[in-house]
């Protein structure tokens, strides 16, 4: 059974077309578009947990990517955070795991 009631990658439907089958598709309204992003990027993050490849990494990037222009930031924007919370706060490399905090 083919996945429906989804955002899809803006070639989907023509790839579908080429596969010989008929896309019913729309365009969405804004507010259901953030919306469908957020549920796409809770997806990707489930495909990357279940499958553990770059190619899922990728998807998530990308949906990422998107989010943030729709939210007024740049990929730029978006990098220059992460390293301003990375030069404040660290990044994750070290796998330090807080079990923890005494008072």
């Amino acid at each position: 059974m083919a996945q429906r009631d989804k955002l899809v990658r803006d070639n989907i439907p023509a790839i579908i077309q080429r596969d010989g089958k008929k896309p019913i598709t729309r365009v969405l309204a804004e507010d259901e578009y953030v919306e469908q992003l957020e549920r796409k990027l809770q997806e990707e993050v489930t495909e990357y947990v279940t499958d553990k490849n770059g190619e899922e990494l990728a998807d998530i990037l990308e949906v990422v990517y998107t989010l943030g222009k729709k939210l007024g930031y740049s990929k730029d924007d978006l990098e220059a955070l992460r390293a301003q919370k990375a030069a404040k706060n660290g990044a994750f490399e070290n796998r330090t795991y807080l079990i923890s905090i005494e008072e």
